[in-house]
């Protein structure tokens, strides 16, 4: 059955006020990329907070050291105006001599997933506010709502699973959401830069992804990414 844009939004408020009803907001952080599906899961979830006067709102971002500098400045920009409380972590590994996107799958894990599961020690967080979404890829068609997991253990919430591109960014209209100005020259999903470039005219969504991470992507979340 087809739900529309107004649907979609209600569900994932019921799911969200749902969490406040049980859970402490002071450990739910939002896994904030800085990209439009993350955005639009931080503007909710802050919206919710302040008009219940829990804020602030509390999110993690995960700095690989090779980002897109235009995702950096957006990140900063709004983290500041949304008086985010933003932990952000980055790897341990030294860049300087470290074989990027060589092994993607190594990478991906010293880069992203080691790095997440410290931020999620680091700051106790119990629910981690995800944006991603069923269509965008494949490996992510059977991704439920609530996730448990562990090392370390918490719950993984994905509250705009079923939403569209098209409706992400009939969300970012509607409410006038900021984005990063590479969405605006062509890029379409925001990674690392030595694994993304503008998709062709006629590829799908993350098909400016490399495609070996892209394959790898059931594998890293095993590992415990989002």
């Amino acid at each position: 059955m087809n739900t529309t844009l107004d649907d979609k939004i209600r569900a994932t408020e019921t799911l969200l006020s749902g969490l406040l009803e049980t859970v402490d907001p002071s450990s739910v952080r939002v896994a904030w990329t800085g990209g439009k599906d993350s955005t639009v899961v931080l503007y909710i979830w802050k919206a919710l907070l302040d008009h219940h006067g829990l804020g602030p709102i509390r999110a993690i971002n995960l700095d690989t050291g090779c980002k897109f500098p235009e995702i950096l400045a957006f990140r900063d920009r709004l983290a500041a105006e949304w008086s985010v409380d933003l932990h952000i972590v980055r790897p341990i590994v030294d860049l300087k001599d470290y074989p990027l996107a060589v092994d993607k799958l190594a990478c991906c894990r010293d880069l992203k997933v080691e790095p997440l599961k410290r931020a999620v020690r680091e700051t106790g967080a119990s629910h981690l506010l995800t944006g991603i979404r069923r269509d965008e890829h494949p490996d992510r068609a059977d991704r439920q709502p609530m996730e448990e997991r562990d090392d370390p253990a918490h719950m993984m919430v994905n509250p705009i699973l079923d939403w569209t591109e098209t409706d992400i960014w009939a969300f970012h209209g509607r409410f006038d959401l900021p984005h990063c100005e590479l969405y605006d020259r062509g890029y379409r999903s925001l990674g690392c830069q030595p694994c993304t470039e503008k998709p062709g005219e006629s590829g799908g969504e993350r098909s400016g992804r490399d495609q070996a991470k892209e394959r790898s992507l059931k594998t890293l979340t095993s590992l415990g990414y989002f």
